[in-house]
């Protein structure tokens, strides 16, 4: 997660399988983390409810229903550690689940391929 060339992959990866929304929400969430602005704090995780915790989103992610009853409940003053639960949840099921497939995927096969050609050429 914290090579931008992987992550990328990653989320190439992810697409394939329909779960994109899960990488999209954790780096919202890293974003969210950095901002200090108090209205872009409230808006950005307006966005991130809205995007990926709301039942309505087309992009919702799987959380269980004590995290987002607690999201639910800190969204009147949100900061921007509001998703860190639901964060740490993703994190984990991307980290069973999808990432062991991922590392077995021809997505993968060709970024170590492709980086190991880098290394042997320079």
């Amino acid at each position: 997660m914290k090579n931008p060339a992987g992550r990328n992959k990653f989320r190439e990866f992810l697409r394939t399988e329909y779960s994109e929304e899960n990488m999209l929400f954790w780096l919202a969430c890293e974003d969210l983390k950095k901002e200090i602005n108090k209205s872009a704090i409230e808006e950005k995780a307006r966005l991130i409810y809205e995007d990926y915790i709301s039942i309505l989103s087309p992009k919702e992610v799987s959380l269980d229903s004590r995290v987002r009853e607690v999201i639910n409940r800190k969204m009147q003053d949100p900061t921007p550690h509001i998703f860190e639960d639901a964060q740490l949840q993703i994190y984990t099921l991307m980290h069973r689940d999808s990432y062991p497939r991922f590392l077995n995927s021809s997505v993968y096969r060709s970024l170590v391929q492709g980086g190991s050609r880098s290394s042997s050429e320079s």
